[in-house]
């Protein structure tokens, strides 16, 4: 294995890798560190409404393929990662900040006695964010989002309140924190490639994942062959898409 890459050399590395070498196994002792650096991925509200499926089982990869409509980059790979959204979970996340506030501030502090900086961050974890998330039927969402509407015509406001709003943020994250592990994988001269296409029911069944979670991406992983990389790196003129302003 060559040195570790830096950023720069890993972002340029990276390739979406469509044919893996089945003469040259991975470490999932490797893979498993680079999972651990997507968590550390920045995320809204640091609520971090993922979880990480590592499937190191030749026999579940082969069960997944199909799934993924036998694409080379599922069926020659060498394990799969499957990111998965768990807005459902955004409850215990929002407890769990509040404990780590706890931490850092004490327990059970009376208001009198909080700085400002501990009055704002209950505040958001008790009341924000249970204001953005909490739903019924959409019934809830959409009176919220008549509510911001109007106040947004005198003032600057987060207008993302509905159900389908606070679902695009789950998703968003969990993006993020693919990325993370790609560049990881990439610094250790291990590839991957993103797939969005395939039969998430499916994959949610095989998996066991709860009806609340959704999968963001499955991305497989191995070393490649040559014929992997399909051709060159193509991007829009950059001059195109840069606007400074």
């Amino acid at each position: 294995m060559s040195q570790e890459k830096t950023v720069s050399e890993a972002i340029h590395y990276r390739r979406s890798v469509r044919v893996y070498d089945a003469e040259k196994p991975i470490d999932k002792r490797i893979v498993k560190k680079c999972i651990k650096q997507a968590a550390l991925a920045p995320n809204s509200s640091n609520m971090q409404l993922w979880e990480f499926y590592h499937i190191t089982s030749k026999d579940i990869i082969e069960r997944i393929s199909p799934f993924c409509f036998n694409q080379n980059a599922a069926k020659t790979a060498h394990q799969l990662v499957v990111f998965v959204t768990r807005k459902d979970l955004w409850k215990q996340r929002a407890q769990s900040n509040l404990k780590f506030i706890d931490s850092n501030f004490g327990a059970n502090n009376p208001k009198s006695s909080q700085s400002k900086r501990e009055k704002t961050a209950r505040s958001y974890y008790g009341k924000i964010i249970p204001f953005a998330y909490v739903d019924f039927l959409g019934i809830f969402g959409f009176l919220k989002y008549i509510l911001v509407t109007v106040i947004g015509l005198f003032k600057p406001i987060y207008r993302e309140v509905r159900k389908s709003d606070m679902r695009i943020v789950a998703h968003k994250t969990c993006g993020l924190a693919a990325e993370n592990f790609m560049l990881s994988m990439a610094a250790e001269g291990y590839d991957t490639c993103p797939m969005e296409g395939s039969d998430t029911l499916r994959v949610k069944k095989l998996l066991g994942l709860p009806i609340g979670s959704e999968i963001n991406m499955i991305v497989s992983c191995g070393i490649r062959k040559p014929e992997g990389i399909y051709g060159e790196r193509f991007r829009i003129p950059f001059a195109e898409v840069y606007k400074e302003l």
